[in-house]
Order: C-alpha cells, then sequence, then structure tokens
C-alpha cells in the first residue's frame, strides 16, 4: 500500500505521542533530593505540575497544523512543545515566538512562511489535511473548510480550547504585553473568553517564572461558567491557574442576607469606599493629654501638640491604618530619646526598643489609634445613624444614609446576617486596614456586571500586576451594570487601559445573531451590531404556542434535536426550570441542571436558568416562554438584556417557544 503525505504525518503524530510519554515517564522518575523539608515539598509540587502539563488527551491531537518556512525549516504547532530523545522539537508550543506565523502570516505579510497546513481532526486521529501557499502568487484566497468545520464541531461537555483556530485579532490580543492591562468589548460568539483564557496560559509561557511565582486568577459569574470554562486551561497545559466566582471572592464569611435592588445598588457605588475610609480614619482619637514614659527615677513626656503632629504625618502618608498604627510607638519612643538626649543622656538602640514595648507607650497608642476589626465597624455604621452620619457627612444624602441602616441591628457583628453586598464592603474595609496582596494577572468575565466596589476588590487583586478585561456593555444584566469601559477600569484602578473591540462572531450563527441584535438600539444604543463570518447561517425556528402546552413543546423539540449530535441547552426563567425538569423526567430525557452555586455540564441535554446562561454555549438552544424571562428582572431593559444574552447561547440552531407577546422588535423579525 503506498504512503500518502497523511500517512506520514500520523506517522509523525504517533512520534509525537510516544516522545511525549517519555518526557512525562523522565519527570516522574525523578528522585527528589534537597537540603531541607521545605524545599523538598516545593520541588515534588514542581514535578508534579510538570507531570500534569505533560499528561496526553487521547481525544485530540498534540498538534494541528505545520508551517514550512523560506529558510527550510518545517515546525508542526500544537497544545505544548514536544522534543525526541535528542532534544529536537517534534512539536512547537502554539505560544512559542515561531508560531505566531500560523495565526497571523497573509499573503500580503507571510511573515517568511511558505506553506501553511492546518489538520482535520476525529478521535485524537489525522483525518484530512489542508495548505495554503502563502507566496504562490497563482493560488487565489479561499476560505478554510477544516478551520469552519473547527468552529462548528458539535460539543458536549465543558468548553474546548480554540487554539487551532485563533484569529489574528484574537492572537494580538492573547501576546499582548505582560504589563498590559486589555478590555475586550466582545459581542457574543466573538471569543472573548476563548481569548481570555488563552492570554492567562501565553502568559505563563512567556513569563513563567514571575506569574507562576505571584499567580494567575480567573474570576467568572458563576459556578456553572467555571465548570464550562475548566478544561480549558488544563488542555492547554496549565493546571496552576486558579479559578473562582466574583461571589466566593469576597466570601469572608457566609451571606445569609438580602439587599433590595436599590440597597444592593447604593452599597455598589464608589461613594461607599469613601465613607468607609472616612469611618476608619475618624477612629482615631486627637490627643489632649501628654504621653508620660516613666524610667528609673524619672519620667519623660511628650506634649499632646507634638503627638498630635505625630499622629498627623503618619494619617496622611498613604499607609493602611494597620501600617501607620505600627509606626506610632517606634515614633514616639524616638519623641522620649530626644528628650532623653537634650537632658543629657545617651540612650542606645536598645532604650529606644524598650521605650517602644513599655506599657505605657502601649496603652497610649491603643487609647489614641485603636486596632479594628472591618465587620465590627460595618455592624457599628449600619446600626447607628450618628456615626454613619459622621462617616458619610458630604458624601451620602441623607435618605441614601437611611436606606443603609438596619431595621433592626443584630446586637454584635457576629450575629448579623450580611448581604453579598455587605461582603464587598467589608473586603474594602480590609484593605483600608491593610493592604490586600496582589497577584500577577487577573482575568475577569463578565465584568460589565460588577458594580464600582466589586471592580474595586478585583482590582485590589492586581493593583501590582495586570488585568484582562472581558465583556459586553449590551449584556449587562445587573442594575448596576456598566455604563463604558472606561468608568469601569477606572473603578478597577486602571485607567486609560486600552478598549479592543471584538464584532465578528465565529460562535454565533448569522440568523441567531440577526435576530437577537434586533434588540440592540433597545439594550444598548450606539453599540453597534456584530456580524456572523460563518457561511453556515444556522437556523432559527419561532414556535408560538398555547401558554398549556409551553413544556410539551420543549419536550417535542428536544426529543428531535437530541437526534444529532451536539449539545442542548433549555434555558427557562428561573422560577420556570422546576416545572421543566419535571416535564423532561416524565419524558425519560435524561438532563442536567445548572445553577448559581453548581454546574452539570456532561450531558447532552442541560436545563439552564436564564440567570446562569451568561457565558454558556451550545450546538442548540431552546428558549421557554421569553416574556417570563423579561418579566423576572427588576426593569424592561435589563429584562431584554437578559434576553439577548439567552438568545446569543447558540452555536448552531435556536429555537424560541412562547404563548406570550414577544418583544416588538422580535415580532418584526
Amino acid at each position: 500500500m503506498p504512503v500518502t503525505e497523511l500517512d506520514r504525518e500520523q506517522a509523525h503524530l504517533d512520534s509525537a505521542r510516544d516522545a511525549l510519554a517519555r518526557m512525562r515517564e523522565r519527570t516522574e522518575s525523578l528522585e527528589i533530593r534537597a537540603a531541607d523539608p521545605i524545599a523538598a515539598a516545593y520541588l515534588a509540587r514542581a514535578l508534579y505540575y510538570r507531570a500534569e502539563s505533560l499528561r496526553d488527551d487521547p481525544g485530540t491531537t498534540l498538534f494541528f497544523g505545520r508551517l514550512d518556512c523560506e529558510t527550510g525549516e518545517r515546525w508542526h504547532i500544537g497544545r505544548r512543545h514536544v522534543a525526541d530523545a535528542t532534544g529536537e522539537p517534534l512539536v512547537i508550543d502554539w505560544r512559542a515566538p515561531v508560531s505566531t506565523a500560523f495565526y497571523r502570516a497573509t499573503r500580503a505579510e507571510p511573515m517568511g512562511v511558505t506553506q501553511r497546513r492546518r489538520f482535520g481532526v476525529s478521535g485524537g486521529e489525522l483525518t484530512a489535511y489542508e495548505d495554503e501557499h502563502l507566496q504562490d502568487a497563482d493560488e487565489t484566497d479561499r476560505s478554510s473548510a477544516i478551520l469552519a468545520a473547527e468552529i462548528e464541531r458539535p460539543r458536549v461537555g465543558p468548553m474546548r480550547d480554540i487554539v487551532a483556530t485563533i484569529q489574528p485579532e484574537q492572537d494580538a490580543l492573547v501576546r499582548a504585553d505582560a504589563d498590559t492591562t486589555v478590555c475586550v468589548q466582545g459581542a457574543p460568539g466573538t471569543g472573548k473568553t476563548a481569548v481570555g483564557l488563552h492570554r492567562a496560559a501565553w502568559l505563563l509561557y512567556a513569563h513563567r517564572d514571575r506569574l507562576a511565582r505571584q499567580g494567575v486568577l480567573v474570576v467568572g459569574p458563576n459556578r456553572a461558567f467555571l465548570d464550562h470554562i475548566g478544561a480549558v486551561l488544563p488542555a492547554l497545559g496549565e493546571v496552576r491557574v486558579a479559578h473562582t466566582t466574583v461571589g466566593d471572592l469576597f466570601a469572608s464569611r457566609p451571606a445569609r442576607g438580602t439587599d433590595s435592588a436599590a440597597v444592593a445598588t447604593l452599597k455598589g457605588d464608589a461613594r461607599l469606599a469613601a465613607v468607609l475610609r472616612q469611618a476608619v480614619w475618624r477612629s482615631l482619637s486627637t490627643p489632649t493629654e501628654p504621653l508620660v514614659v516613666p524610667r528609673g527615677v524619672r519620667k519623660w513626656r511628650v506634649p499632646a501638640y507634638e503627638v498630635a503632629e505625630i499622629v498627623e504625618e503618619l494619617r496622611t502618608r498613604g499607609a493602611r491604618y494597620h501600617a501607620a498604627r505600627g509606626m506610632l510607638a517606634p515614633r514616639l519612643a524616638h519623641a522620649v530619646l530626644l528628650g532623653m538626649e537634650r537632658a543629657g543622656d545617651a540612650p542606645d538602640d536598645r532604650v529606644q526598643d524598650a521605650v517602644t514595648r513599655s506599657a505605657a507607650v502601649t496603652a497610649y497608642v491603643k487609647s489614641l489609634w485603636p486596632s479594628l476589626d472591618p465587620a465590627k465597624l460595618l455592624h457599628r455604621l449600619w446600626s447607628d445613624p450618628a456615626v454613619l452620619a459622621a462617616a458619610a457627612d458630604g458624601i451620602l444624602a441623607p435618605d441614601e444614609q437611611a436606606m443603609l441602616l438596619w431595621d433592626k441591628a443584630p446586637r454584635t457583628a457576629a450575629g448579623a446576617r450580611w448581604s453579598a453586598a455587605d461582603l464587598v464592603l467589608l473586603d474594602e474595609l480590609a484593605d483600608v486596614l491593610d493592604r490586600t496582596p496582589s497577584l500577577g494577572h487577573v482575568i475577569l468575565d463578565e465584568a460589565q456586571d460588577l458594580s464600582a466596589m466589586q471592580l474595586r476588590g478585583v482590582g485590589r487583586r492586581c493593583s501590582t500586576g495586570s488585568a484582562t478585561v472581558l465583556g459586553d456593555i449590551a449584556q449587562g444584566t445587573t442594575p448596576w451594570a456598566a455604563r463604558s469601559w472606561e468608568e469601569s477600569l477606572e473603578h478597577l484602578g486602571k485607567p486609560g487601559a486600552p478598549v479592543e473591540v471584538l464584532d465578528r462572531g465565529f460562535r454565533v450563527p448569522a440568523s441567531v445573531i440577526t435576530y437577537a441584535a434586533r434588540l440592540l438600539p433597545r439594550i444598548a444604543p450606539g453599540l453597534g451590531a456584530p456580524a456572523s463570518v460563518r457561511e453556515n447561517l444556522g437556523r432559527l425556528d419561532v414556535q408560538a404556542v398555547a401558554a398549556a402546552g409551553i413544556s410539551d413543546a420543549v419536550v417535542a423539540t428536544t426529543t428531535s434535536a437530541m437526534r444529532a449530535p451536539g449539545s442542548i441547552g433549555i434555558i427557562a426563567a428561573d422560577e420556570a426550570t422546576a416545572g421543566l425538569s419535571a416535564a423532561l423526567d416524565a419524558a425519560g430525557i435524561a438532563h442536567g441542571v445548572l445553577g448559581a452555586d453548581h454546574g452539570d455540564v456532561d450531558h447532552q441535554v442541560d436545563l439552564v436558568p436564564a440567570s446562569v446562561a451568561k457565558g454558556l454555549e451550545f450546538d442548540r438552544v431552546i428558549v421557554a416562554e421569553p416574556a417570563d424571562i423579561v418579566a423576572a428582572e427588576p426593569d424592561e431593559r435589563t429584562g431584554l438584556r437578559r434576553l439577548y444574552v439567552v438568545l446569543t447561547r447558540a452555536v448552531s440552531e435556536l429555537d424560541v417557544i412562547h404563548s406570550r407577546p414577544l418583544p416588538p422588535e422580535l415580532v418584526a423579525a
């Protein structure tokens, strides 16, 4: 049998798999030798992560493309670097500089590439290849069938990486400088979430020493979203990136209380930062008595006015409250020593240390500059109108202060039922008292839904690092949703960061995005409609049924959809999911139910409350009763934004089933 080109490429893949297995075995066989237990534990941890990054996934291939260069070199581009026993590369990591040409080379700028090859893949085997001759003047431009097939390939389970299909504008964002904060305004289906995750992988590749030490964090809207994206970075060989939800980021204690939308919006207002800061620094007392330090037979005095000058200097130097408090005792002791020297004594460092730790100085500092606890301070603010009025003077109006006060205040902070918005304020207070440690990089997804105070909290986690901010103003579904990215970046502590726009939709087909985009003039005036670049227009079907027939129609549509491969998401108003789940059970349709605190994306069919649909994707989406989804939100605009999110979760097909009237814009469609 003649050996074909595809056979030769498959043989190269087999060799690369064998080499990767040897690399993993070699790593696992290394003996840990260290001078002490801490170093041994550190080395063991590093070797574990190294071995995990070399784990092969038989469902994918190690490479997805090839570059033939003018120099005669040939590089296979894949998810991780693989070398043979002599160190010769069999696969080049997609993040390596040489791989940039795979994503960005064009006929106009071939970047030294003569031929780019893409591979078709199925079940971990190569099934086809497609060549593009970048320096052949006689060859005409044509779209890539393999690229289109990979984008549209049905999926069941968590989100996949897009490393084989990254577009030039996406690659430029992925490889942005590590010290640069980038904000991506991305319409549905433009791949903004994937860009953020691949950026995390690229940063860890290009700046591993620094970022592995400082840490990289992905912040998502809910647990279902994190479950959906959780497999992407491990598939790229990165297993050391932490994931958290916005709620969990601030969960220093359970959120057992609830706020009305108006109160939660006020607590998320940036002005609360000034209120809290003022509350903290108003805890200082004005010195009215001198500091008196007995030492031997003498007493040394520091006048009250001199103490006041020291306190004012420490208060205004920009240090955190407790850090400045820690400087007060040594400064007071230094003032005492100056008095000793003026009297003719010659005190040394031991005398200063003794005075600093003396009972007189310790008690004086405690009375003047008390140690504070965030929960006790916030409890006092929400319980005592006079305390809140003093802290909010000139910042909040009296009616706003009244909104923040508890109707029935708990006796102690320990008995308080803190709300989710309170936990963010506690985090702010904790940072005023003691600096929050900073990470090297934070990936913040669905950022348009965060309040100013939440953005400040995320910004504290990357105050000395950078961030990748991802979102879509049109998908803001909270009462405090962002009005502009410039304002959000200001609250995040990254003013002036560039805002890049992704408006070419690769995931959502034209029929679906055109239908959903009819809502944009109502929900995001001035925001341009995204354009789908897929040749497959997708399928859209809108069914009007009787009110009593919604569940039956959903079951029937789901049953029909299950005959084809791919994931199915049934999205409905939160309160309707229990009834739909019962109907699916009665019909014998196995399904998962996604929730705010858990996810289950391993079924072909998932039932999704509208409030947790953001960021998810399904090959086929069935939307049940859009009017109920709109009505579940505090106002119509927010409800229509929620509906826009729901309608744009479909990768191939969208079914809209309704008994109540649709929004006028969708009726016109």
